[in-house]
């Protein structure tokens, strides 16, 4: 018999054998719990979530479910053992669990960064924040593969075909295919490497103006993190990894920092918006809340939907145990226990952001009589 002919019976065989073996279903995504089940729940000023949550109720008021709970959110006082209260007779708490059983996942944070900038290239400014190119072609499967729903393609038309996005350095090379695009010129690329990590930022003007530019699309190759590549380089220990310390080291290694942000291919473009709030908006479309807004992974978390919190600060060992509300996501964001942290604008609200990276716990609040699907959405 010939080789070819053994691998391939070999393969039948395994994949018989792979079909009669028995399988075990992961645990359930969610766990319905108490309230006194929720560490601080007692203990949480309620009234800054209260203002998130009405944020929200901006789109959830309109889905059956919600509608009460929105308009009895909105005749609520400022007083948080009355918000308490409501919570408590209207939702319940259900944990969300990893596929081994546990509750911990990891809880990051994320902020807007003050950022200053030119409308024109200078030898100073010269690093360009772009806005979507018009070339760039989003694909949708979902009518012709409804299992790949959830993913789009980007891509270009080169000649008759349809190709990859530009990546990083491509962009970024000498001939960049985008120029023209451009909305700003900055003159640190780290710091507009941060940009498009957090997804918006606010831009300062010689003249006063601020304009704040938020996420408008991504080029559809994937994210790597040039943090987890110090770590594997040894230029920083776990301990030490913050975006403080990368744009510490970045400054003392001038030459190296092109070279280490082409091995991230991916590439955020921006629009620019008028200053209607002090946040930007998150994925649900209303304005984020400085420490109560969560980027979450919305196949677990739908969006609009408070979540309570419990981890760690990242400037000290105190407890971080809060009523948040899920409304926004993140291309890093993914997985049943899996939440980023939306600590504000600025200098203060990035040393905070930079430094968060712990294990913590959440749990997604429904209506009474709402069941989660157990499989995620």
């Amino acid at each position: 018999m010939r080789i070819g002919a053994v691998l391939w019976l070999l393969c039948c065989v395994l994949l018989v054998l792979a079909g009669c073996a028995p399988r075990v279903s992961p645990p359930a995504v969610y766990h319905a719990v108490a309230w006194q089940d929720l560490p601080g729940w007692q203990e949480d000023d309620l009234v800054p979530a209260l203002s998130a949550f009405r944020r929200s109720c901006e789109v959830l008021q309109t889905r059956e479910s919600w509608t009460e709970p929105c308009r009895e959110a909105q005749a609520l006082p400022k007083e948080s053992t009355t918000i308490r209260r409501f919570f408590e007779r209207r939702f319940v708490p259900w944990q969300l669990q990893q596929e081994d059983g546990s509750g911990d996942g990891l809880i990051t944070g994320y902020y807007v960064p003050d950022i200053d900038a030119r409308r024109t290239p200078s030898a100073q400014y010269r690093y360009p924040i772009y806005g979507r190119p018009d070339d760039l072609l989003v694909i949708d499967l979902s009518s012709v593969y409804p299992e790949l729903g959830r993913y789009r393609l980007r891509g270009r038309i080169e000649g008759q075909r349809v190709v990859p996005y530009w990546q990083r350095s491509e962009i970024d090379g000498n001939c960049s295919p985008l120029k023209g695009d451009e909305l700003f010129w900055v003159k640190d690329p780290v710091e507009l490497f941060f940009l498009q990590v957090q997804g918006s930022g606010r831009v300062n003007l010689p003249d006063g103006e601020r304009v704040m530019v938020n996420y408008a699309d991504q080029n559809g190759h994937p994210y790597r993190s040039i943090g987890q590549l110090l770590l594997e380089r040894h230029v920083m220990t776990r301990d030490q990894m913050s975006m403080q310390n990368i744009a510490a080291w970045a400054r003392l290694h001038p030459q190296e920092v092109q070279a280490l942000l082409n091995e991230n291919p991916s590439y955020v473009f921006f629009r620019p918006l008028e200053l209607a709030s002090d946040t930007p908006p998150g994925a649900l479309g209303v304005p984020l809340t400085a420490e109560r807004s969560l980027a979450v992974d919305p196949r677990y978390v739908p969006l609009g939907t408070p979540v309570y919190l419990a981890t760690q600060r990242p400037d000290s060992e105190q407890s971080l145990q809060r009523l948040m509300v899920a409304q926004d996501t993140g291309g890093a964001i993914k997985g049943r226990v899996r939440a980023d942290f939306f600590w504000g604008v600025g200098d203060q609200a990035g040393s905070y952001a930079g430094r968060m990276k712990h294990n913590g716990q959440l749990w997604l609040l429904l209506p009474q009589g709402v069941a989660p699907e157990q499989n995620g959405k």
